[in-house]
């Protein structure tokens, strides 16, 4: 029995030390996220941007605190400090990018969305070096460029599918919430490496939630119904995992060997297409999927050759 459980302890220590686990961490923290944009749809469509966004971060930071069980030495600490303030930040960041994405969303498909969402890790890539003093190696670039390349052989035949019902509103929208959402994904390195990943998670709920809650006596509507509710705590359920995975990868992978595994939420999105909805999977799709399997495979390449290297 002792040995099994040794087996087992140094069998979960070496999956956590796999060169690959991070990689695996960012694809469920991305599939988490894209069931969450799903679900937040069908919500905002419901109840409307902002309720959507309100009812699902009550329950989140209500979810937050219980699991974080904050006290007064943890609330203090870092105060004023860098931590503090990447809080702050984030929280403000993640507001205004969420509500753009939600409000995006009721306008435009869904497909077309997530498509011109992905200039994100592009973004991400190039604002690393500045504030993270990482050095941008080529196989990130190319992996980059070939995640970059399967969005676009996708979204470019959605536009062309839908061109004519295109909103020009949604898609400014969604422009600036990539712009802003690559920005969040390099300070989120930045934070993750400063401090753990429940603490960050309970600020970015609970802080959000705070700055929603200025303006609910003038839009706060109560959830009508049992299913709103249900939709509610499940977007705040997938958001809490989401955040939980994406910052525990971020902590033991560079920004730029993740952001390309950004580019997998097409696949995702796929896939519940076909679940849920019955869509079919067409060869474009396919052929931007190979691409983006592809970027990521030589981003989880070149992050094991480089801890080798540093062995």
């Amino acid at each position: 029995m002792l040995i099994y459980k040794q087996r087992r302890a140094r069998g979960s220590v070496l999956a956590k030390d796999s060169h690959y686990f991070p990689i695996a961490l960012a694809c469920l923290g991305v599939m988490t996220f894209s069931l969450m944009d799903v679900v937040m749809k069908a919500q905002a469509l419901s109840m409307g941007v902002y309720n959507a966004m309100f009812w699902r971060m009550a329950i989140g930071a209500t979810l937050m605190t219980l699991l974080y069980r904050p006290t007064p030495a943890k609330l203090i600490r870092g105060h004023w400090d860098q931590t503090w303030r990447l809080h702050l930040i984030r929280a403000v960041l993640s507001a205004s990018m969420l509500y753009l994405l939600f409000f995006a969303l009721t306008r435009i498909p869904l497909a077309q969305a997530v498509g011109l969402a992905f200039i994100a890790p592009i973004v991400a890539l190039f604002l690393a070096p500045p504030i993270l003093g990482e050095r941008i190696n080529r196989s990130a670039k190319l992996s980059a460029l070939l995640g970059f390349g399967g969005v676009a052989v996708v979204a470019i035949g959605e536009f062309r599918a839908t061109g004519s019902d295109s909103d020009w509103l949604g898609l400014i929208a969604v422009l600036v919430f990539a712009f802003l959402y690559g920005l969040n994904l390099v300070l989120q390195r930045k934070q993750a490496l400063l401090t753990d990943a429940m603490e960050i998670v309970f600020f970015q709920n609970v802080l959000v939630f705070i700055i929603l809650l200025t303006i609910a006596p003038l839009y706060a509507v109560w959830p009508d119904s049992s299913s709103e509710w249900a939709g509610s705590a499940a977007a705040a359920l997938l958001a809490v995992c989401s955040l939980l995975l994406l910052t525990r990868a971020y902590r033991l992978a560079e920004a730029q060997k993740l952001v390309s595994i950004e580019y997998t939420a097409f696949i995702w999105a796929a896939i519940f297409g076909w679940l849920v909805f019955s869509e079919t999977v067409s060869l474009r799709t396919l052929l931007g999927t190979a691409l983006i399997v592809l970027g990521c495979f030589i981003s989880a390449s070149d992050t094991k050759s480089n801890s080798t290297a540093s062995e």
